[in-house]
C-alpha cells in the first residue's frame, strides 16, 4: 500500500514529482523507480507554471545592499589593501558543523573584504 496518494503529479510511493507521460508505456519515478501505466493518465489534464520574481524587486535589493552602511563591531585589525586600522566582521558556518566558522572582515575605509577560516 502506498504512503502518498491523490495527486497524479506525484509518485504514490515516495512523493517525488513524476515526469510527464511520454512515448513509453509507463511513467517511471526517477527516485524510487515505481512504475505507473500511462493508461492511468488517460483523460487527465496536467498543467504547470513557473513564477519568476519581478526584475524591479531583485535590482532594488541589490542596490539597497550596496549602499548600506557597514554593520557590526569595529575591531583593531589592519586592512591588507589600504593599510588602515579598523575592520568590521561577521561569521558564517560555511563548512561542516564539526569545523570552525569562517570569519569575514570588511575594511571600514575601502570596503576590501578578507576571510579567515577559524
Amino acid at each position: 500500500m502506498s504512503c502518498f496518494g491523490g495527486d497524479p503529479n506525484f509518485c504514490p510511493e515516495c512523493g517525488n514529482v513524476l515526469p510527464l507521460p511520454g512515448i513509453q508505456d509507463v511513467v517511471r519515478c526517477p527516485r524510487c523507480s515505481f512504475c505507473i501505466p500511462v493508461a492511468e493518465f488517460s483523460g487527465l489534464e496536467i498543467r504547470s507554471s513557473v513564477v519568476f520574481n519581478p526584475v524591479e524587486q531583485s535590482t532594488l535589493t541589490l542596490e539597497d545592499e550596496g549602499s548600506s552602511e557597514l554593520k557590526g563591531a569595529v575591531i583593531d585589525r589592519r586592512c591588507s589593501r589600504c593599510n588602515k586600522e579598523g575592520m568590521v566582521y561577521h561569521t558564517r558556518q560555511m563548512r561542516s558543523a564539526d569545523e570552525g566558522q569562517t570569519v569575514f572582515f570588511t575594511c571600514i575605509s575601502c570596503r576590501y573584504q578578507e576571510k579567515e577560516d577559524s
